[in-house]
Order: structure tokens, then C-alpha cells, then sequence
């Protein structure tokens, strides 16, 4: 399994759950994120072999988790006894994009899931716990070489996936690094077409893209927290079709057919698969924010594709 959708579902207009399993499955697709314990969602994928990430859900969520073994233990009873193995759990994400002072329950909450999984005899790599991190999360990013864990506590992380063989979730947007910086970056680099190339002057690496440099900005940090045997899965990537600045359906095909067609060879720094999933199957119309957020999705609430895509 290469690459994955987001099913996120901050919308009012969306299929049945049932509706969106097949709709995966009638693309190919096999792999699925969602962004907590949704029953709906999780019994629909009964018997689907559809790979998922299953977030824990909010802050308050991870703050449970963290606080007692006996939580955690309750939470797996709940929402990975009931559906596991006929619901393929692949990861569970203690958190997504935490920030601030909730960062020192990400740990925590990791110890406390992977014992009550052990104790509901799922032994370790059975299914893998993480954390889901913001692309920021890592500083001095150009050169990709030079890439470091902004924060402590990323450390710590780092160092205990390295002792359970769980990968990092990192969600990887080149969206807003070039909406960020225009100047210095091409918007060719930034949607896998060609024309740029970028060199990494500390171990001759080359770039063609802008997502491979960001992913090996990561790999790099995992180095420098002393973790580099921790694989990097990228947990979200995409680009808005419409509401912003670039974000039009011709950006947004070229950068997630891009996408699609690039993470079967991997990056420079690491050759080879590179599991993806792609931020979102639909456009969800009560995300708020800026309005782009609005305007993720591969797929209309109908189930018509937003733009021409192909997955295989």
C-alpha cells in the first residue's frame, strides 16, 4: 500500500459511511485515514482489507489517554476490540498537529495505548501507535539535510518509536510552504512538475520536487533526535482547488497525480515506498479557516470528482 485518502467528515452533505467504503474500494484504494473512533465509519470497513489510520480524536481525547493506563485501556476496549482484525488498523495516531502544552501528553498517551493493546493481546507491531506532527515541528529545513526537531519533546518521541518500530505521521503540505514563499520557491517544484532542481550542498543530493525535501527535512530530524532507524509515513499532503492563492483545479490535479505517480520510488535520502495518504476524499463544507479549507477534497459530496484523477 502506497497511497491513501483523509476521509475527514466536517460537512453536512456527505455519503453514508457504507457509500464511502465502496467508493474507496471502487477506486483501488487501500488505505484510509479518519479522525477519531467514528462507528459508522469503522463498521463500514468490516472485511474491506481498506488499511487505516485511526486517530483518537481531540486534545481532550489524548489528555484521557495520557492520564492513566486504565483510560487507555477502556478506549481500546471501546473503539479497537470491537473491530479489529476485521477492520484493518494499521496506526494509531495519539494526536494530530498537537500543540503548545498538550504536546507532553503525546508520550504519555503512547506508553498507556501500546500496553493496553499488549494486555487486549495485541503484542507489539500488531498495530503500530504514534502521533500525527505538523510539518513545523521540524526548523532549518533548507538544506533538507540540516532538519531538527524545533521542540524537545519531539525527541522523546522520536526515541520511543525508535524502541516499538512505529513509523512518524507527518503531514507534509508543499501548499503552504509555497503559499508562504513564492519568491524563492517555483510552483513548479511545489506540484511535481519539472524545470527546478534543487541541490543539497552537505551530501550532493538533488531535488526535483519540493515534497521529497520536506520529507528528508524530516528523516534528518529523526538523525539528529538519534532515531534514524524510524520510518516516515506521510500522513496528509495535498492542495485546495479553489478559494486561495494557486489553489486551482489545475494545481491541485497536478500536484496529487503527482503525488500518486512519485511516492511508489520514495525520496533521494530514502529510495523505495513511501506510504501517503492524501488530505481529503471530500470537499467538506463546515471546515473552518481559511476558506481553501474548504476545498481539499478529490471528490464533491455527489461523489463526482472535483477534478480528473487517476489512483492506479
Amino acid at each position: 500500500m502506497t497511497i491513501g485518502v483523509c476521509y475527514g467528515v466536517v460537512a453536512n452533505n456527505l455519503p453514508p459511511a457504507n457509500d464511502v467504503v465502496q467508493l474507496y474500494k471502487s477506486k483501488g484504494l487501500t488505505g484510509m485515514r479518519i479522525y477519531f473512533a467514528d462507528a459508522k465509519a469503522l463498521s463500514a470497513l468490516r472485511g474491506s482489507g481498506i488499511a487505516l489510520i485511526l486517530d483518537v480524536g481531540g486534545t481532550d481525547v489524548l489528555a484521557s489517554l495520557a492520564a492513566n493506563a486504565s483510560n487507555a485501556a477502556n478506549w481500546v476496549r471501546d473503539n479497537v476490540r470491537p473491530y479489529y482484525p476485521a477492520v484493518n488498523i494499521k496506526y494509531i495516531a495519539a494526536g494530530n498537529e498537537v500543540l503548545g502544552g498538550d504536546t507532553r501528553n503525546i508520550v504519555p498517551a503512547m506508553r498507556n495505548l501500546n500496553s493496553a493493546l499488549a494486555g487486549a493481546g495485541l503484542g507489539l507491531g500488531a498495530i503500530e501507535v504514534s502521533t500525527s506532527i505538523r510539518f513545523d515541528a521540524v526548523t532549518n529545513t533548507f538544506p533538507p539535510s540540516n532538519g531538527v526537531f524545533a521542540q524537545a519533546y519531539m525527541t522523546d518521541v522520536a526515541r520511543l518509536l525508535a524502541s516499538t518500530g512505529a513509523p512518524l505521521l507527518t503531514n507534509v503540505y508543499p501548499y503552504f510552504a509555497y503559499k508562504d514563499n513564492p519568491r524563492d520557491i517555483q510552483l513548479n517544484y511545489a506540484t511535481f512538475r519539472p524545470g527546478t532542481t534543487v541541490r543539497d550542498q552537505n551530501n550532493g543530493l538533488t531535488y526535483t520536487c519540493l515534497f521529497d525535501a520536506m520529507v528528508d527535512a524530516v528523516v534528518a530530524a529523526l538523525e539528529r533526535a538519534g532515531a534514524p532507524g524510524v520510518r516516515v509515513v506521510v500522513s496528509e499532503s495535498g492542495w485546495p482547488s479553489a478559494s486561495g492563492f494557486a489553489a486551482t483545479a489545475d494545481n491541485a490535479r497536478a500536484y496529487n497525480q503527482g503525488l500518486i505517480d512519485h511516492v511508489g520510488g520514495g525520496t533521494p535520502k530514502r529510495p523505495g515506498l513511501l506510504e501517503t495518504y492524501i488530505f481529503a476524499m471530500f470537499n467538506e463544507n463546515f471546515k473552518t479557516g481559511e476558506l481553501i479549507e474548504k476545498h481539499f477534497g478529490l471528490f464533491n459530496p455527489d461523489k463526482s470528482p472535483a477534478y480528473p484523477i487517476r489512483f492506479q
